[in-house]
């Protein structure tokens, strides 16, 4: 028997296998047999669900989890028409499957993983209402009017109306605080699903956030991974985007997209209106105070949240300057000067390398192990499956992608991850080996579960390297690890084993604090201590906390604070999650019910 007839039978197999147990889920289902769900269930099992039963980003671990998860959910969903999509695929004991379903307000779409039979994993996400399709496809708008009509309004003037209206004499539904990429993103979702929505941003352009930045700043990221909703990057657009590439392509998306976007405009502080059900915003735009008054508030103010700058003794008698990393220019000015860069991670690295380049004298401080993982090997051993070209030719859309590595529960994501990050080690044995000759400080994560669990539970602790540690290695970064900083003198630094650093500049490479920093600036620290930390796990490793959550803590989903909702995270996170946070936007707007189940408890403050 040829091989070919062999794989054949076994995808016949599979799908014929995927095709029972969904006929079996969906009977279940509307008999509302919970007993009988479960026991399509194995005993390890993980249902993933992205609002179509929950109203919530929502993770059930076990039986019991998904029983009562059932129990408070199902009677208002009621699932149905449970379909396979195209063919089902074996791998070794897993068999993996596309499917399609309904609710009583949406269409879902979801993956499904058996193991002997039966659920491992399971994913449902909502698609789009079934009420309130969006404008695309056989739903996109014609645009020409034909016909005579003496009240006729241009495209240009409908246009012009609307910017003139929303905000002043129209109020918005909903405010996004953040005019970066994921603002942006979350915007054009909102704007094609029809919530009138002003994004807030208080440089003077759209992109202005990465225009502003180090002038050597690319994207880690390959292009494949960071496309933006509804017009992707295209064909001919570098890997790495440069930031000022980058920056240009988000002004022109926001214009293109037709968003409300108000740059220079800074929020002054919002309150919640307990008696009208809405917020109180209030801006300065180009200089006039405007008072906004949305339903919804979105904190789209970066994953990375307030710059943490670490206070030392004697940093205000420093002669030279000093600057977080978010505020480093570039490296034009500081030609002959030593440079001591605070951290070790991708900022510290980029910002190193470019002085480096401009022939300052630097010198890298690293207080705690870094992971470090090079950019082709992470491209090859890690996002090539399902972001690159090699994907995309082989049917693996950026949609796909975006499902399949939501299909995998964060609780099994290590196991995942880790043959992976164990086969870098082994690739780039003598790249390690050269950096700990060095003295640079390695690690793998916690459980060596590699960069993205990193990334997920506490969002600092690694760098893509694209050079910078050649430089290290070899000795024209200088490095000095595993102490700090004892004082700041006025042209040296003292570090904790006693000796010295002569600088010139201080460049605080150390990262942000969480997202609810902007809360209680803005809002109040009583708001923000009430929606808790953003971000992390739960995974009770360094930085990130436990007890265990299942899902990062107050992303994209509701919160403990009526109406406030927070995004961001790369661009992967903001395309992918920034449609299930604008489903939610536009029911509420609609007047859907939308029962959350599992509102997330907060365990810590920041």
């Amino acid at each position: 028997m040829s091989e070919t007839h062999t794989q054949a039978q076994t995808q016949q197999t599979a799908t014929a296998t995927v095709q029972g147990w969904l006929s079996n889920f969906d009977q279940a289902l509307q008999a509302q047999d919970i007993q009988g769900v479960l026991a399509l269930f194995n005993e390890e099992c993980y249902w993933r669900d992205f609002l179509t039963f929950t109203w919530n980003l929502k993770t059930c671990e076990g039986k019991d989890a998904i029983q009562a998860m059932l129990n408070a959910t199902l009677e208002n969903a009621r699932p149905s028409n449970w379909q396979l999509e195209g063919e089902a695929t074996q791998n070794g004991d897993v068999i993996e499957s596309w499917f399609t379903f309904e609710t009583a307000v949406a269409s879902g779409k979801g993956y499904l993983r058996l193991k002997d039979g039966k659920c491992w994993t399971l994913l449902t996400t909502m698609q789009s209402l079934h009420d309130f399709p969006e404008p695309r496809n056989h739903h996109r708008p014609k645009g020409a009017e034909h016909g005579a009509n003496k009240l006729r309004e241009t495209w240009l003037e409908a246009r012009e109306r609307e910017e003139a209206e929303l905000g002043y004499t129209q109020q918005p539904y909903c405010v996004v605080i953040g005019g970066g990429q994921g603002g942006i993103g979350l915007g054009a979702r909102l704007k094609q699903m029809g919530v009138p929505t002003i994004i807030i941003e208080r440089n003077e352009r759209a992109g202005d956030s990465w225009r502003k930045r180090y002038k050597s700043l690319c994207l880690h990221d390959p292009v494949w991974y960071d496309h933006l909703p509804y017009i992707p990057f295209p064909e001919h657009w570098p890997v790495f985007a440069p930031k000022d590439k980058l920056g240009d392509w988000l002004e022109m998306y926001t214009k293109v997209m037709e968003l409300n976007y108000w740059s220079s405009t800074e929020c002054q502080n919002a309150h919640f209106d307990e008696a009208a059900g809405e917020w109180v915003v209030n801006v300065k735009r180009n200089g006039e105070e405007i008072t906004l008054r949305p339903k919804q508030l979105v904190m789209a103010t970066g994953m990375s949240g307030m710059p943490n700058v670490p206070t030392f003794a004697g940093a205000e008698s420093f002669a030279g300057e000093q600057q977080h990393s978010s505020q480093h220019p570039g490296p034009d000015a500081y030609k002959g000067k030593k440079c001591v860069i605070v951290g070790s991670n991708n900022s510290a690295h980029d910002i190193a390398a470019a002085l480096w380049e401009h022939d300052a004298d630097v010198t890298m401080l690293q207080r705690s192990s870094t992971h470090i993982v090079k950019s082709d090997s992470l491209m090859e051993e890690v996002l090539g499956p399902l972001y690159s070209e090699e994907a995309v030719a082989g049917g693996v859309t950026t949609e796909k992608a975006d499902l399949i590595f939501a299909s995998i529960p964060y609780k099994v994501l290590p196991d995942f991850q880790r043959p992976a990050f164990e086969a870098i080690k082994q690739r780039d044995a003598e790249f390690y080996q050269k950096l700990e000759d060095a003295g640079f400080l390695l690690d793998f994560g916690d459980d060596d579960s590699g960069l993205f669990l990193k990334y997920l539970r506490r969002g600092s602790g690694y760098y893509i390297d694209v050079g910078a540690c050649d430089l290290v290695a070899n000795g024209d970064i200088k490095l000095r690890s595993g102490v700090g900083i004892e004082r700041i003198n006025p042209h040296s630094i003292t570090l904790t084993d006693g000796s010295e650093l002569e600088a010139d500049l201080i460049v605080y490479a150390t990262g942000y604090g969480s997202m609810n920093g902007w809360a209680a600036r803005l809002i109040s620290q009583e708001v923000a201590d009430k929606v808790g930390k953003c971000w992390g796990l739960g995974s009770d490793t360094t930085k990130d906390p436990g007890p265990w959550e299942g899902e990062l803590r107050n992303m994209w989903k509701p919160t403990q604070q009526e109406a406030l909702w927070f995004h961001g995270g790369n661009l992967h996170q903001s395309r992918h999650y920034s449609h299930y946070l604008a489903l939610q936007l536009k029911a509420r707007m609609e007047g859907l019910e939308t029962p959350v189940y599992g509102l997330q408890p907060v365990h810590h403050t920041s």
